[in-house]
């Protein structure tokens, strides 16, 4: 139920929007919505976002049933919450080796994970095929390695040291600290992020907010900068880890665009890692202090903006848009984006392959998937286009951003320009300009997280992730029967043999029922049995995790089969 409630504070009213909802037992209620001190006001505000909320309800239940019906698609699925997912994922991490929280022994510290091996397998096969589909967008797109540490006249360019804060508010009696747009929206202010300082401020006074902790008086909020100082050399000069890999990209761009024969569009990739002091990491692998970016800034010449190459191959091809005024995806095609929203071919197109790379790539399901556009209030000021790519995830409650389209202009080479000293311009085509920049940004972690939430299956046999089959970890685990010589040495030779080209782990250990049970757990796609028919018929056993079925092909022909099954040429059924 929603309702108006109004309030005195100071002798003056305030109106609130209220909203009761049940949580087991109880019945909640929590602001939503500060509606001012005006009556009329209020009740005009109010109307205007309670139907919003009816429309965004909808829009979240439609979504949850789209989930569901996930879950509940392969025969034996059950339906689980979102809680339990979340204890089921992180169960199975630390149990199989996916990751763990870091320094475990000395009680582990927010906002720091380690891979484990099978974490590590999963990371480096994303990023692999993250390569293969983004890199190879154009030939002159290259992957270059730049440092973790750089000097503060770089940052003093990029704008990180006078704008890279988060606002931050402190308890008086206990000093726990926190950010404050988050407290603020965890009690109903929507978009608080978007709130100047002195408004945060004055809604902490208007909703008396107190400690989230001890439940103490919090001091005026002020401007947390999130960048990790370093002292390099003797002299100690002032330096800070990155908290993007972006700028590494910026200061090799003239050497790079030199050494590549001065051609445009030129992309510079870079996954490395990135460090940001988060004041209170939250949701898994969404609020890191230590990640992993991977990230490719496209320099091109701005007066091609509104065209490409390959723009035939896109234009009809609809994209799944949330635009920043409106409540609904759409399903709108390139070429009307173009013409009817003014947005350039050039960022459509690279917007489009983003989005095959997860729907066709990453199979994520395409109801899960949406390019959310933001606002001018909501985008750093020096983005001219902004689109976050996100996914649904149930784990941490809706729609979460796991990658970013950004069109920066020439933001970055000009501050780098003038800060140095150094003309950053070239001379391209029988003129001198600057490049502007297009970025394809995706938080490498954030990606695992979305890969583990979306590909989790509670069946009837128990947990399992239904990775694709390049994704998986382990690709093929294969088994001897029972532990006897002649099995074991097919068993291994097969392993040595598709090593070469596979993650492939070899198991003899515990009953057959046991070790598909472990592998299904870990996502391993394929397992394959050596038994008596083996030796007799030269032939060998391949079950299909999402469907346990079996089938016996000759050992001759496994490899090229389980090629087309990993690289999805045939399906389980074809073969």
């Amino acid at each position: 139920m929603v309702c108006i409630i109004k309030q005195k504070i100071n002798g003056k009213d305030y109106y609130y929007l209220r909203k009761s909802v049940r949580e087991g037992k109880k019945v909640v209620s929590k602001h939503i919505a500060y509606l001012g001190s005006n009556k009329k006001e209020a009740e005009k505000k109010a109307k205007e976002i309670i139907k919003n909320l009816e429309k965004k309800d909808n829009l979240m239940e439609n979504v949850k049933m789209n989930e569901s019906n996930e879950l509940k698609k392969a025969e034996g699925e059950k339906e689980i919450k979102p809680e339990e997912k979340l204890n089921e994922i992180t169960a199975i991490a630390s149990k199989r080796g996916i990751f763990f929280q870091t320094a475990n022994i000395y009680g582990g510290k927010a906002g720091f994970f380690t891979y484990g091996h099978l974490g590590k397998l999963l990371k480096t096969n994303w990023e692999n095929l993250w390569r293969q589909n983004i890199l190879s967008l154009n030939d002159n797109f290259y992957e270059i390695q730049g440092n973790n540490i750089l000097p503060e006249p770089v940052f003093r360019a990029s704008g990180h040291i006078e704008n890279f804060n988060d606002p931050l508010t402190e308890c008086k009696k206990c000093h726990f600290r926190f950010r404050a747009d988050t407290f603020l929206e965890d009690k109903g202010i929507e978009n608080a992020g978007s709130l100047s300082i002195d408004q945060m401020n004055d809604k902490m006074l208007e909703l008396k907010l107190k400690c989230l902790r001890c439940g103490g008086e919090l001091i005026p909020i002020k401007q947390f900068n999130m960048m990790f100082p370093v002292n390099v050399g003797f002299n100690e000069e002032k330096a800070y880890l990155s908290p993007e890999t972006a700028q590494a990209a910026y200061l090799a761009f003239k050497e790079e665009f030199q050494t590549t024969r001065n051609k445009l569009p030129l992309g510079l990739a870079i996954i490395d890692k990135a460090y940001r002091n988060e004041i209170s990491p939250r949701q898994m692998f969404f609020r890191l202090r230590e990640f992993s970016q991977a990230e490719l800034q496209i320099f091109f010449d701005p007066d091609k903006i509104n065209e490409h190459e390959n723009w035939d191959e896109v234009k009809d091809k609809k994209l799944r848009i949330k635009f920043s005024d409106k409540e609904n995806i759409e399903e709108v095609k390139c070429e009307e984006l173009n013409k009817k929203f003014e947005i350039p071919k050039f960022y459509l197109y690279h917007a489009s392959r983003v989005q095959d790379f997860y729907l066709n790539i990453l199979k994520i399901p395409k109801e899960k998937f949406r390019l959310r556009e933001l606002s001018k209030e909501e985008r750093a000021f020096y983005n001219k286009l902004h689109f976050d790519v996100e996914v649904f995830l149930n784990t941490i409650g809706g729609f979460k951003e796991v990658g970013g389209i950004h069109y920066r202009t020439d933001h970055d080479l000009l501050g780098h320009s003038r800060v140095s000293g150094k003309d950053l311009s070239i001379s391209y085509e029988n003129k001198k300009i600057l490049p502007h920049v297009l970025e394809l940004s995706f938080g490498v972690d954030r990606n695992i997280w979305t890969l583990l939430d979306v590909f989790y299956s509670l069946g009837k046999e128990g947990s399992m992730f239904k990775f694709p089959p390049k994704l998986a970890p382990i690709q093929i685990a294969i088994f001897p029967l029972v532990k006897r010589e002649d099995f074991e040495k097919i068993a291994n030779e097969i392993a040595r043999d598709l090593k070469e080209e596979f993650n492939v782990l070899y198991d003899k250990s515990g009953s057959i029922g046991r070790r598909y049970a472990r592998n299904d757990e870990i996502g391993t796609p394929f397992c394959i049995t050596i038994d008596d028919d083996s030796i007799k018929n030269k032939d060998a056993t391949i079950r299909d995790r999402d469907t346990t079925k079996q089938i016996r092909v000759k050992i001759s022909e496994l490899k090229n089969i389980l090629r087309d099954l990993i690289f999805q040429k045939k399906n389980f059924a074809d073969i």
